[in-house]
């Protein structure tokens, strides 16, 4: 075969954290469609790359996993050999072309040693040197744009920059049993609730949920609680709170599940976290709640978000707690706790106005 048809080989890197993961999947349709018939590999954590399984733009998932803090390490790549044996693995599948979505100098060394002629990244922590195509990174526009922003750089055009996920029938079967268990009957209006995140600084306090939780049951849905297995003992000591209708399922089902059952809901609401870009991605109408971290960033993308924000001046900030601010008598920041269950459901409300019972105070 000449070298003219042999396909070009193309490397994303964009490892690690459930959102950054979900956000990338605009990236990877686009770069797909522009290259119907090139090998495309994608550098992803283990962890967090349940989120993405069946994706079709993507011929393999290759698995960098050092160790980190990050909840998504299992620490794969311990050693220096393990490391070492992971580059030797990219050299050999001789990438034509390495695109490096990750902003540190570590990732857009590993696209240097992979060997690709070609290098595009952001031009961050002085790695340009490391890229032959080095793209201004803007801290004012979403992430999604700027991952896009580093194709448009590279001449590939952007189509469109829509979030998807996807789910197989056995998960969507197994989201039907957890919700049949809870008497859950088919037309009954289900509102996802995740209040948790990966830090307290980022979480509306679990009582103002279980108030919340009380008055969307008076409308008409049924809540559904998502969580994590540690986070399973947390909210069994505040359960008795919530509405008497409320679905715990917090703990009781792996990322790709709780998708499967995000895809059975008509509404959402949440902190800032991982589980909103995933309720992101299967098309709900949601509302988060945001304090000390910047939505224009990181918040959830599509035409269905709402953010809810007390719009404290300071905000996002450099979330020192609490040498920067004073917590609350709960212990949470004040640009969260000054979030009112009212501002909370008032936005909610806003999405599904002909189905609730809109009730005046």
């Amino acid at each position: 075969m000449s070298c003219e048809n042999t396909p070009k080989k193309i490397l994303v890197l964009r490892y690690r954290f459930i959102g950054d993961t979900i956000l990338t999947v605009p990236f990877m349709r686009n770069l797909r469609r522009a290259e119907p018939d090139a090998y495309i590999a994608w550098v992803v954590a283990p962890g967090s790359s349940e989120v993405i399984q069946g994706i079709p733009y993507v011929d393999e998932l290759l698995f960098w996993d050092p160790v980190t803090i990050h909840a998504d390490s299992r620490g794969t790549h311990k050693t220096f050999g393990d490391k070492l044996g992971f580059i030797r693995k990219l050299r050999a599948l001789r990438f034509d072309k390495v695109y490096v979505l990750k902003r540190s100098f570590g990732s857009a060394l590993i696209g240097y040693l992979s060997g690709a002629r070609k290098r595009i990244g952001f031009a961050t922590e002085g790695r340009s040197f490391l890229l032959t195509t080095a793209v201004p990174y803007c801290y004012d526009q979403h992430e999604v744009q700027n991952f896009l922003d580093v194709l448009r750089a590279d001449g590939v055009p952007v189509v469109d920059d829509h979030l998807e996920s996807w789910v197989t029938t056995d998960e969507a079967a197994t989201a039907a049993v957890i919700l049949q268990q809870s008497d859950f009957q088919n037309g009954e209006l289900l509102v996802g609730i995740h209040p948790f995140a990966s830090s307290k600084g980022k979480r509306w306090p679990l009582e103002l949920y279980a108030e919340l939780s009380h008055q969307l049951a008076a409308d008409g849905f049924r809540p559904l609680v998502l969580g994590a297995p540690n986070e399973r003992q947390e909210f069994a000591d505040i359960a008795s709170k919530f509405s008497a209708t409320t679905i715990n399922a917090v703990g009781c089902c792996d990322l790709r599940v709780t998708l499967a059952l995000l895809k059975r809901c008509q509404l959402y609401v949440g902190n800032d976290s991982g589980i909103m870009h995933l309720a992101a991605s299967a098309g709900l109408p949601l509302v988060t709640i945001f304090g000390s971290t910047s939505p224009r960033l990181f918040g959830p993308w599509g035409k269905e978000a709402t953010i809810v924000s007390a719009g404290f001046q300071c905000a996002p900030c450099r979330q020192k707690f609490f040498t920067e601010c004073q917590p609350s008598e709960r212990g949470y920041p004040p640009c969260l706790e000054a979030v009112t269950v009212e501002m909370v459901l008032s936005a909610l409300r806003q999405k599904y106005p002909a189905r609730m019972k809109i009730t005046t105070k």
